[in-house]
């Protein structure tokens, strides 16, 4: 019996901290996307130079959120990857749950800090009407990208080049993907609540959030796929 209590004690403190270092991770990341915009756009009155800061500071952050965070949560700061995990029963329902939650309170947190720092009103509603045909394809390469780039890592047991891999297709589908790669569910619910560079109008979430949806779905069967593959072997050029 003390066994089994001390058992469920410490199941319960390790989803706890999960669900802490993801509201955590991911208030910090929404803080540096939307603190970065605001900063971009008062540095200059170019947008490509602004999105560039948003970009660099995106994925340094990002990048280094993952190698101290992963150990506690496995950093997925993004419910996408923590639907999955579940969906592969490496994480109950109940955690999932918890940690979902814990990302969107966390994004929603990270765009108040980032209001008070540039002092601004702590919550203001998003005005940039972002969906279209061409953002929401968007969405859904940079979801998949992103759920490929983890899932191919892990599988090929790869799992500590994952912090570079994440950052550096992000950072790449920001400048090549027609919505800027949000690709998280969370962070878009924490950028309806900033009027700023970073922001999108509340009309906009749902659509990014299906097309998000979406991506993932692509993203897991391209993995079967690729993880499925005969390797092609290694062949000594005649001489």
């Amino acid at each position: 019996m003390w066994s089994d209590n001390q058992g469920m004690g410490t199941k319960l403190r390790h989803t706890l901290n999960r669900a802490t270092a993801e509201f955590f991770g991911t208030a910090i990341l929404v803080c540096v996307v939307v603190g970065s915009g605001i900063m971009g756009t008062r540095v200059s009155s170019d947008s490509g130079v602004a999105l560039l800061i948003n970009t660099v500071s995106t994925v340094l952050a990002l990048a280094l959120l993952i190698v101290v965070l992963a150990p506690i949560s496995g950093a997925h700061f993004n419910p996408v990857v923590t639907v999955i995990e579940w969906a592969k029963k490496s994480i109950g329902a109940s955690a999932a749950s918890l940690t979902i939650s814990a990302q969107a309170c966390g994004a929603i947190a990270g765009t108040i800090l980032a209001h008070a720092m540039f002092h601004l009103p702590l919550v203001a509603a998003g005005n940039q009407e972002r969906f279209t045909v061409g953002t929401g394809i968007g969405e859904v390469i940079a979801t998949a990208g992103l759920v490929i780039v983890i899932g191919v890592f892990t599988a090929r047991n790869r799992s500590e080049q994952i912090p570079v891999a994440v950052a550096a297709w992000i950072g790449s589908a920001y400048l090549f993907t027609s919505s800027t790669s949000f690709a998280n569910p969370a962070v878009t619910v924490g950028r309806m609540f900033t009027d700023t560079f970073a922001g999108i109008a509340p009309t906009s979430v749902l659509q990014f959030i299906v097309a998000q949806a979406v991506g993932a779905l692509i993203g897991v069967l391209a993995i079967l796929a690729i993880t499925k593959a005969t390797p092609v072997p290694n062949v000594r050029p005649q001489q």
